[in-house]
């Protein structure tokens, strides 16, 4: 679904200059070495773009990639005697991953809680109970989406929208597509503006280049992405209501206090970060603390008993207990392991000297400016986490006004394309035949203005930050 021609056009523009993480790296690009490392990885992106056809599990392919390519970064350095920045350069990878692996656990350990409560389930019995007009449930999917993402991940806000836009829309199959667009554009707008709307932005946080308050300067330009193409779209959804739907689900014991804990565990790694000077990763995992310990007294409360040993086997027919580590075990380790795979493959091109051609040829080459909103450009047919990890490896010297930009860009560029994020290709999977590429490809057009006017609205609003550096 996704290509890997831009990706390959990024890692392969321009004259090399020797940069690297956690060791200086040396130009290998030409050795057989480097160009066997990067075919390797481009063999690996074709079949995770090939995931929905093949059934291969994406984490699968880039796993193989990465360890084959830190063999060769390691052969190519011992050939020109260093056996040592090989190993310090993965160390930094590892250390790096390690620390967004901890943060995004903790993360889907509580939205896995946050489910198990109802909590999401009840927020869409209730919008889907209300009678809302078919323009009225266009526009409060959109909204919650956005404001949602910001807290919960973007995959899950759509999902969760898209499950209330498919139950109102029933056989309305332009209302089901519009509406399925809409919540995709709102759940990436929403998610720019936040360190824990996307995995992009938690990296920019984490590496220190955006301080927390700062990512909220990307609020109204988010806004104005989002609004853009909704208020074109919403002249195409008809006022009509649909038939009603009488559907009620209640929260589970102790929901709203799971909720109270997810908030409390975020100021406490914002806290960790902000006035500790610690990782936030470290403030996220006392946050598990926190649920570790009120999952116990769940336990306790509830008062059910699994009637065996093994408190995961549910066989004897009993109703299992709140159980925190069946929370940890669903959360969503292809994309936790993809995620290690993507680090460890970009850092090992970064080592061969790749992304410092890229950084060369693209930042130096065409302008910061013009580079940001192609990296943007780019997230659309290419998974923004590796194209972000890239920029983080190159390290361009920018102000914080740059920062935000490509933040943005990549965050909301996915928007152009339904392949382009984890919720137009989670929602293509719900409304399988309604919303699909071609659909979407439709209206590309409006969401490219929503993109333009978010680019505009923050070269405006935030002109001084582009001389002020972190």
């Amino acid at each position: 679904m996704k290509t890997f021609f831009a990706l390959s056009l990024l890692l392969s523009y321009s004259l090399p200059v020797l940069a690297g993480e956690g060791g200086a790296a040396m130009d290998l690009t030409a050795t057989p070495y480097g160009i066997i490392g990067l075919l390797l990885f481009l063999a690996a992106y074709v079949l995770v773009i090939l995931e929905e056809r093949l059934h291969l599990r994406k984490s699968k392919p880039v796993l193989l990639a990465a360890g084959a390519i830190w063999v060769l970064v390691a052969l190519g350095y011992a050939a020109l005697g260093d056996t040592h920045t090989p190993h310090q350069a993965m160390q930094a990878n590892m250390l790096e991953y390690a620390e967004l692996l901890l943060f995004l656990l903790s993360a889907m350990t509580y939205i896995n809680a946050m489910e198990e409560r109802n909590v999401f389930q009840s927020l869409r019995s209730w919008l889907v109970s209300r009678g809302f007009s078919l323009r009225t449930i266009f526009w409060l999917t959109g909204l919650l989406a956005f404001f949602i993402s910001p807290i919960a991940d973007n995959l899950t806000t759509a999902l969760l929208m898209g499950a209330v836009v498919m139950a109102v829309g029933g056989a309305n199959r332009n209302f089901v597509s519009l509406a399925c667009l809409n919540v995709v554009v709102a759940a990436n707008a929403g998610g720019a503006f936040s360190p824990f709307g996307d995995i992009t932005t938690l990296m920019v946080w984490q590496k220190g280049k955006l301080e927390f308050a700062t990512f909220f300067r990307l609020f109204l330009p988010a806004l104005v992405n989002w609004l853009v193409p909704a208020l074109i779209m919403s002249l195409a959804i008809s006022r009509e209501l649909p038939p009603a739907v009488k559907e009620e689900v209640g929260l589970k014991l102790g929901a709203l206090r799971i909720v109270a804990l997810f908030l409390l565990t975020i100021i406490t790694a914002v806290a960790f970060h902000n006035y500790l000077h610690l990782p936030p990763a470290a403030g996220m995992m006392l946050g598990l603390g926190y649920l570790s310990m009120f999952a116990y007294f769940l336990k306790r409360r509830e008062g059910r008993v699994v009637g065996t040993d093994n408190p995961l086997d549910v066989t004897s027919g009993n109703q299992p207990v709140f159980d925190l580590f069946r929370k940890i075990a669903r959360a969503e380790w292809d994309t936790l392991l993809f995620f290690y795979g993507v680090v460890l493959c970009v850092g090992g091109l970064g080592q061969f000297g790749y992304l410092a051609m890229a950084s060369d040829g693209l930042y130096h080459g065409l302008g910061q400016t013009t580079a940001n909103i192609l990296i943007g450009l780019l997230s659309a047919v290419v998974d923004n986490i590796p194209v972000m990890f890239a920029v983080l490896t190159m390290d361009p010297h920018m102000s914080i006004g740059q920062w935000l930009l490509v933040t943005m860009t990549a965050g909301v560029g996915g928007s152009l394309l339904s392949i382009g994020s984890a919720a137009g290709v989670g929602l293509m999977g719900t409304a399988r035949g309604i919303y699909t590429f071609t659909s979407h490809l439709k209206w590309t057009w409006a969401v490219a203005l929503g993109y333009a006017a978010s680019i505009a609205l923050h070269l405006f609003l935030n002109a001084g930050s582009f001389n002020t550096f972190h």
